[in-house]
Parts: structure tokens; C-alpha cells; sequence
């Protein structure tokens, strides 16, 4: 386990770092000064001996500190108090303060003088440090514990400082991560509304922002489920309720048996069974389970088929069909997925094209893909419907297209089949004046569709 991972916040670990961090700057700097200074510290040394040597002279006694031996000897260098831990240099007799090195020890002599003779010289002796590497060592280690207290406060208040800041910074990067747990709590109990405020542009504020796209596709996605089960309810009821209300007609003796009500009660479950098979068809498309049989599918045919079927189908004699597919524009899809794509996006047009209108089907081909485009002059779609109308049960118009028997699934349907394709849908529109349904499909060789003359 990696260090500070036990710490139960952000900020407590935050926090831990920069003090470690600043801790370890603070050593190194030290260390670093220390030996930058040992010099200085082998001058304090110097002039402590002076000090120790001239109280000692002045008032008789003195506190010599760790390490150093004060020695008192007659001017002819006759030791009188203490012991001599090194020969007296020649020279530090002569009555006159001195300040040098006598063997192993630094030492400083200062004469005591009684009516102008020198009566005594006291010495101050101390270890000498040692030459070359481990005399910068000692002379390292001797600074810092010279001046340890003071390195101890200097460390302590910069801790101390830098901890009060990384806290007051750590509060302000950690912010978004408490909203956005906060927010996920109340996502678990099923509030989909819930955002987090943006407030940086950094990771935290990245992780926001998808936080908050997040929470949007939940809400979408809720309000989608509420609508769905809504709508197949709905769906499911009105035929069953028209289905059953003939039955119990037919039960009382109210109606009877004749061609008309079972026609009526035929027609119902029709609608009935083909909601049920969308809806079944609609699931498997969108689970990856339909097989897809591709080949190579030249367009017209594949429109004039769908007008037929349409105009069959259809009293629609007060609105023009138009095509605008060259021969040559072919597709590698399935055929029989293409044309429900197709047969969804006509019919739909012509329930929302008034008398008078026309529905026109144009293909073109361009870097490698196939355009189709089927345009109305019907009544249009406003702008806020434009991107619901490829979801389930979505209806711009829901009294009318269920009057006329839709359910709302077949440009769910045709979003699927087009997207399995690797191709995307688009719907434009304006509003009084008709919409457009564009979609795209990888092209094939024209020359190989022209010679087999398939036609899906």
C-alpha cells in the first residue's frame, strides 16, 4: 500500500504531502546551509574560546560548555590549575592574547595582568575538527547542532504555514468531488435533476462537467422509460378496450355476429398484433440480434417498389410522388431493411401532406456514400420536436397519427436499421412548408449492380 492511503480525505492527504514535501526541502536546505557555513561555525568556536578564556580571567571562573578545558599556568608556563591536554605552543607565553592550534586543539589564551605584570595566563582548550572529508563532516554536524533550535522553529512555522495553505487549497480542488458525491446520493434515490456547478477548467472540473452529461442522459433516459411504458399502455389498452367492448356487445346481444363487427374487431387486433411485432422488431434491432443480409441494392427500383405498395395501399391521389434517383445510384445493404426505412419515411410524409402536396425521394452518391433524401410540402415539424422525433412513441401530432393507425415506432425503427448500417438519420424542417428525412448507406460499384440488375 502506498503511503497516505489510509488517510480517510483528499485534504488530509493533500495536506500530508506538501508538509512531507516541505519537511524534506527543509532538511535538504539545511544540510546544504550547514555545509555551506561550517566554516562560520568553526569561527563561533574560536570566539567562544576567547569568551570562555577572558570571563575566566576577568572574574576567576566560568561555565566552559561542552567540549572545552580551561587551563591556568604561571607567564613561565607552569600549570597551576586544571590539565594540559596538549603541549603549550611556543609562543602563546610571550603575555599577549593568542587565538590557534596546538596539536589536536584549538585553544585561546588571554594573560591575566596584576599592576601591570602578567601574573597568569588562562587557556581555553577544544577538539580541532579534522581536515578534509570527514572534518567537513564534523565541521557540517557541528553548525547544525550549534543552531538546531533555530532550524526546529524555522521548520515548524513553514509546516505549519504551508499545511493552513493546502488545506485552504485542497477545500477549493475538493469541492466538486464532495457536490458531485452529494449529487451521485441523490441520483441513487432517483433525482435525476441534480447538477454540479463547473467552477474550474482543470481534471476536477472535466470530471464535473461529464458528471453533469451524465446526469443528463440518466434524466433522458428515465423520462424515455416513463414515456414508454406510458405509451405502450396506452397502445395496448385502446385496442383491447375496443376488442372487448364488441365482445361483451356481442354477449348481451346488443350486436350481432355479422361481417361488420368482426371486421371491426379483425382490424383491432390487426393493429394490435402489428404494435406488438414493431415493438418485438424495434428490440431485437436495437440488441444487435437481426442478421443483416447485405448486397448490392440499386436505389430506384427500390423507391418505385415503395410507391406502389403505397399508392395500393393508399387513397392518395392528391399528392404527387416524385422521384429523383439516377439509375446508376446503387447501395450496399439489406434490401428488405432498406426498403422498410424507405416505406416508413414515405408514409409517414404522406399522412402529413395535405391535398395538393408533394413527397419527392432523391439519391445521390459523394465520397463514397449514398444520399437519400425524402422531402414533403406537408404541414412540418416544429423546431422543438425535431430531436425527439426518432424516439419511441414520440408523436409531433398524436391524436392524427393515431387515427390513422401509427404507433410512433417506425422512425425508431428506421434510426436502428440506418445506424446498422453504419450510416446516421437526420430530420429537418420548416414548420408550414414540409420536412426533410435524410439518411446515408455505404455506396457499392455501380458497374457490378448495373450488370446483375438487382433491385432488393
Amino acid at each position: 500500500m502506498r503511503p497516505f492511503e489510509k488517510l480517510p480525505t483528499i485534504r488530509a492527504k493533500l495536506g500530508s504531502v506538501i508538509v512531507f514535501a516541505v519537511a524534506m526541502t527543509l532538511l535538504l536546505a539545511f544540510l546544504i546551509l550547514g555545509y555551506a557555513l561550517r566554516e562560520s561555525s568553526q569561527d563561533s568556536r574560536r570566539l567562544h574560546l576567547v569568551y570562555v578564556a577572558r570571563t575566566y580571567a576577568d572574574l576567576g571562573t566560568v561555565n566552559p560548555g561542552r567540549g572545552v578545558i580551561v587551563v591556568v599556568t604561571t607567564s613561565s608556563g607552569v600549570v597551576q590549575q586544571g590539565t594540559l591536554p596538549t603541549a603549550i605552543p611556543a609562543g602563546a607565553l610571550d603575555g599577549q592574547a593568542h587565538i590557534g592550534r596546538a596539536g589536536d586543539y584549538e585553544f585561546a589564551a588571554v594573560p591575566i595582568v596584576r599592576y601591570g605584570v602578567v601574573t597568569q595566563i588562562v587557556f581555553a582548550f577544544q577538539s580541532a575538527l579534522e581536515p578534509g572529508v570527514v572534518g567537513r563532516a564534523t565541521a557540517t554536524v557541528a553548525f547544525l547542532l550549534d543552531y538546531w533550535f533555530q532550524f526546529l522553529i524555522a521548520g515548524a512555522l513553514a509546516a505549519l504555514i504551508s499545511l493552513v495553505i493546502a488545506r485552504w487549497l485542497a477545500r477549493g480542488m475538493t469541492q466538486p468531488l464532495r457536490d458531485m458525491a452529494a449529487a451521485a446520493r441523490r441520483l441513487e434515490q432517483g433525482d435525476y435533476t441534480t447538477r454540479v456547478h463547473v467552477r474550474s477548467l482543470d481534471e476536477v472540473g472535466q470530471l464535473a462537467a461529464a458528471f453533469n452529461r451524465m446526469s443528463g442522459e440518466l434524466e433522458d433516459l428515465e423520462r424515455s422509460r416513463r414515456d414508454l411504458v406510458a405509451n405502450v399502455s396506452h397502445e395496448l389498452k385502446t385496442p383491447i378496450a375496443a376488442i372487448r367492448a364488441h365482445l361483451e356487445n356481442l354477449a348481451d346481444g346488443v350486436e350481432d355476429a355479422d361481417p361488420k363487427t368482426l371486421q371491426v374487431m379483425l382490424a383491432q387486433t390487426e393493429r394490435l398484433t402489428r404494435l406488438v411485432d414493431q415493438l418485438l422488431d424495434l428490440s431485437r434491432l436495437e440488441s444487435g440480434e437481426v442478421p443483416f443480409h447485405r448486397e448490392v441494392v440499386a436505389i430506384a427500383p427500390l423507391v418505385s417498389r415503395v410507391f406502389s405498395e403505397i399508392t395500393i395501399g393508399r387513397a392518395i391521389s392528391d399528392v404527387r410522388l416524385e422521384t429523383e434517383v439516377a439509375v446508376g445510384v446503387v447501395a450496399e445493404a439489406d434490401p428488405e431493411r432498406i426498403h422498410q426505412v424507405l416505406f416508413n419515411l414515405v408514409d409517414n410524409a404522406v399522412r402529413f401532406t395535405p391535398p395538393g402536396g408533394e413527397i419527392v425521394v432523391a439519391a445521390s452518391e459523394r465520397d463514397g456514400r449514398v444520399q437519400i433524401r425524402v422531402a414533403d410540402t406537408g404541414v412540418g415539424i416544429a423546431p422543438d420536436h425535431l430531436p425527439r422525433v426518432f424516439e419511441r412513441f414520440y408523436r409531433v401530432d398524436a391524436s392524427r397519427s393515431r387515427d390513422d393507425g401509427g404507433t410512433g415506432i417506425g422512425l425508431a425503427i428506421a434510426r436502428s436499421i440506418v445506424e446498422a448500417h453504419g450510416g446516421r438519420i437526420a430530420a429537418q424542417s420548416d414548420p408550414g412548408h414540409g420536412s426533410t428525412f435524410t439518411f446515408d448507406l455505404p455506396a457499392a460499384v455501380r458497374a457490378v449492380a448495373v450488370e446483375d440488375g438487382r433491385t432488393g
